[in-house]
């Protein structure tokens, strides 16, 4: 695919503007379209909250009679569960074939047509999907969880903001590993075994099964540091239940900026080099 080189004009704070216009307005697209859905949502809500019972009775027992485990109490385990059963959805380690359908169909070609560079056009699309699951994923689990069980609120101020932020990279950082998962179609066309590979990677490292610091104590520093999956669910969590003190928390976001920075950057360098070497399928 031939290309068109182009002197790049020095951004002007009307191009910014633009700039932040147009994300927006992508970005509300993508909430208008997943709130379609309602059906789906509360079906969903329904089973993360039923196996939201199966996991907290899970890690209680394990807390058993001392009450704790690995570093948490009861009620930061409770915490724990009915927080990622919410987040699930938010974040969406899985589901999510977009660009490999569009590569597949050769669909593709449209998007590389457009004003807005793929990954941002994507990422918009994807943030507002993840506004329409804080609504209607993680807020009933919220609600039922402390219905039924004690659970752990934040006693210190500064864990809301961090909380939000960290879920907010967890969102952009899970948004980059499906990307280069779905890119992997630019050369593969059938992209069922990356897919396989990271729901397995990412449901057992990012924390989804139980709290990773009940691995081994080099195992779980090498993963969180060595690795993007702890970012996704793991880190979020441990800021929300106050498992650290806030200095601690601040350093984990900040490990989860860097994930988020190097993994969007890499998907822009993917993008890149698969438009040197599209071969468009389908039509």
């Amino acid at each position: 695919m031939g290309s068109v080189t182009a002197t790049a004009a020095p951004p002007t704070e009307s191009n910014i503007i633009l700039w932040f216009r147009t994300f927006s307005a992508i970005a509300g697209s993508g909430f208008r379209r997943y709130a379609t859905y309602r059906q789906a949502a509360v079906a969903g809500a329904v089973t993360n909250i039923v196996f939201g019972f199966l996991r907290c009775y899970v890690l209680l027992a394990v807390a058993g009679a001392a009450g704790s485990a690995a570093g948490y109490d009861r009620e930061q385990l409770a915490t724990f569960v009915w927080a990622g059963q919410g987040l699930l959805a938010v974040v969406l380690l899985w589901s999510w074939t977009d660009l490999a359908d569009r590569i597949r169909t050769g669909e593709v070609a449209s998007d590389l047509l457009r004003p807005v560079h793929p990954v941002t056009s994507y990422l918009a699309t994807d943030l507002g999907r993840a506004g329409w699951a804080c609504v209607s994923r993680l807020l009933p689990p919220l609600a039922v969880g402390p219905l039924f069980f004690d659970v752990h609120l934040p006693a210190r101020w500064q864990t809301v903001p961090l909380f939000a932020l960290s879920v907010l990279l967890a969102v952009v950082l899970s948004f980059g590993c499906r990307f280069l998962v779905n890119a992997t179609a630019y050369w593969l066309e059938d992209v069922r075994g990356p897919q396989i590979l990271w729901a397995l990677a990412s449901g057992v490292l990012a924390g989804l099964y139980f709290p990773l610091p009940f691995l081994p104590d080099a195992f779980y520093l090498a993963l969180q540091f060595g690795t993007p999956f702890p970012s996704l669910l793991q880190i979020p969590l441990d800021v929300l239940v106050e498992r650290d003190q806030t200095a601690t928390q601040v350093g984990l976001v900040a490990v989860q900026v860097g994930w988020a920075v190097a993994v969007l950057a890499l998907c822009r360098l993917v993008q890149r080099r698969a438009e040197g070497r599209l071969v468009v399928q389908g039509g």
